[in-house]
Formats: structure tokens, sequence, C-alpha cells
């Protein structure tokens, strides 16, 4: 589809050439979307967004240089009218909400089919403030019934997650592109927050106040 023809202008966000590159054919393929740019971190994608302003943001979560959760916080800021779709392997109830309150218009998991990515980016032109995600509804459910508990910021929900699989503070920085200071002041922060003295106890209080996906529990 060339530029000619196509409706939809969208930039791709992630720092991984080959998702970018499995996105790109797949909109190729769509026929009404062209893939205007492309940036693997925040600040070659604001650059991006202010150069070639396209109908259409798809996001990754995690980036080298900050996150596509704030990404999204500042595009919205200042683009009410476009359609910002988020994209992340970690698609649990709170990336979700996260997303919600950042302004998205849409959420797919990264291992979602790829029209399933396509049909979001339509979405997301075409009503930038609605929301959309699959299971919404049951992740609203949950909210509403899960026990009050601490409140954990986004970027803990993902180094509880982390903790949860098992990994050491150095592959927790590593994997969130942080400094091991950070993921241990994180770790600090988490561990106060569950009133918990160990990993074990924060593991155990974490499923207890239902702040672990029921997929990491099996």
């Amino acid at each position: 589809m060339t530029s000619a023809t196509a409706n939809l202008r969208v930039v791709l966000v992630d720092d991984h050439q080959l998702i970018r590159e499995g996105l790109r054919r797949a909109f190729d393929r769509a026929g009404d979307i062209e893939v205007v740019g492309e940036a693997a971190s925040v600040a070659d994608a604001l650059s991006a967004l202010d150069r070639l302003r396209p109908d259409v943001l798809v996001t990754d979560v995690r980036l080298p240089d900050g996150d596509g959760i704030t990404l999204t916080t500042q595009v919205r800021a200042s683009n009410p009218a476009m359609g910002i779709v988020v994209l992340t392997m970690y698609a649990g109830d709170e990336q979700v909400f996260a997303a919600l309150d950042a302004g998205a218009s849409g959420f797919v998991g990264k291992d979602a089919p790829a029209e399933e990515v396509v049909a979001a980016a339509r979405h997301a032109a075409a009503n930038p403030r609605a929301f959309t995600a699959r299971d919404l509804a049951g992740a609203m459910q949950r909210r509403m019934s899960a026990p009050a508990g601490p409140k954990l910021s986004p970027r803990e929900r993902e180094v509880l997650d982390l903790l949860v699989d098992g990994l050491a503070i150095a592959q927790i920085a590593r994997r969130l592109y942080i400094s091991e200071s950070t993921a241990k002041t994180h770790v600090a922060n988490i561990y106060e927050k569950l009133g918990a003295g160990n990993r074990a106890q924060a593991v155990m209080a974490a499923v207890r106040l239902g702040l672990v996906d029921d997929a990491k529990r099996r």
C-alpha cells in the first residue's frame, strides 16, 4: 500500500527492530495504513511525532530511556486527537489500567495476533479517547472485587512481577533498563508497602492481596 492510498499514518515505537519490522509488515498488509516512522526510544519517538504528526502512535511499554506509559501521558497532554495504542508483553490488569489512566486509546498484548494490533490502530484513529482492551470488562470486575491493599506504582508492580518470577536484583535492573541501585530502591519500597522483610514474605503478601496475576500463581 502506498502513501497515496493509505488513510491512516502510524508511528511505531519499540526498541526491538524485529518487532517493528513485524508490525510494519502487518500494517502494510492492512491496505489502509502506512507506517510513516519508527523509533526505538522515548526521545526518538517524541522527535518523530513532532516531525511526522501521525494519526496513531503504537508504543511498547518498556523502552531504553523511559516507558511507553509515561510517553502516552506526555503525548496525550499535547495531542488529544492522536490515537495511541500501548503494546506490551506484560498484559496484566495493572498494565491495562496504567494505559487507561495515561490516556491510551487501546492496549494489546504482544502475544495477540497482528490483526488485533491493526484493529486497535483503526479504533484508536477513529476513537482516540475511547479505551479498548481485550478482557477489559474482566479486568474491571477483578479490580472491583479485589481486596483492598497497598498501592504500588506501575514500576513497582513491574518489579514485583519480576520478584515473583525469581529474578535477582541485577537481573531486574537489566530487564527494566534501570540501575541496580534504583532496582534496590523499588524493592525496598515494595517490602515496606507490603509489610515484608524479605522476598518470600513479599511474594506471599502479594498473592494474599491479589497483586499477582493468576497466571503467575500457577
